[in-house]
């Protein structure tokens, strides 16, 4: 239990210091909130938006899934968590933007290029090969073109977010809200490595380091 038990001097440490500090704001968190940004991102242990937007609770709503991916608006079955999360953000915290954030040596991307879960049992990684095959076009067509390595990768994860902007369109409340001008969506894509966010520019469809 050594790991629960480091979370815990953790929420004792924030309890004694930055609690008390900030008594006055989680007052007013707990009336209710108004972040003023959704980030959609992975749920990469080295990708935190909390961190690398250094921002505080209250600012920015998060969805995080495996390589950050929007599915596309959609109403029969199954459990929509991303869908729901969207719909609750956008049309009753009115969050003027969303963006989108992928980041490099992704797990998920890594195993929708390489194939390495295709046709695995749930709790072998199925659910993982399930939730990719989201990309399993794009990715063949890298693989099958400039293979397995980092630059496919960067490709992959670059497609990604592409594809989670536009599923993002497909969202009538979305694309009502983007049309007239009160919800602006955003893509970018994180270097853990080099610690550099590059931002999708999509009238030149290009990503470019902030």
């Amino acid at each position: 239990m050594q790991g629960f038990g480091n979370l815990l001097d953790g929420y004792r440490r924030f309890r004694a210091n930055r609690f008390e500090t900030e008594r006055g704001r989680w007052q007013e968190l707990a009336e209710g909130q108004s972040p003023r940004a959704v980030v959609i991102a992975c749920s990469d242990s080295r990708a935190d938006p909390a961190t690398i937007f250094d921002t505080n609770p209250g600012e920015i709503f998060v969805v995080r899934n495996v390589a950050n991916l929007v599915p596309p608006f959609e109403t029969g079955g199954g459990r929509h968590g991303v869908s729901a999360a969207l719909e609750f953000a956008v049309t009753q915290l009115n969050i003027p933007e969303i963006l989108v954030m992928g980041h490099e040596r992704c797990g998920g991307i890594s195993a929708a290029l390489t194939g390495k879960f295709k046709g695995a049992a749930a709790g072998e990684g199925g659910f993982v090969s399930t939730w990719m095959s989201q990309v399993e076009g794009p990715a063949l067509a890298i693989a099958r073109d400039h293979g397995t390595g980092e630059d496919a990768h960067r490709m992959l994860e670059e497609v990604a977010i592409r594809q989670s902007l536009a599923n993002l369109r497909t969202f009538p409340f979305v694309a009502e809200r983007e049309k007239n001008g009160t919800l602006k969506l955003l893509g970018c894509h994180f270097s853990i490595r080099d610690g550099e966010l590059w931002l999708l520019d999509e009238a030149d469809d290009i990503f470019r380091p902030v």
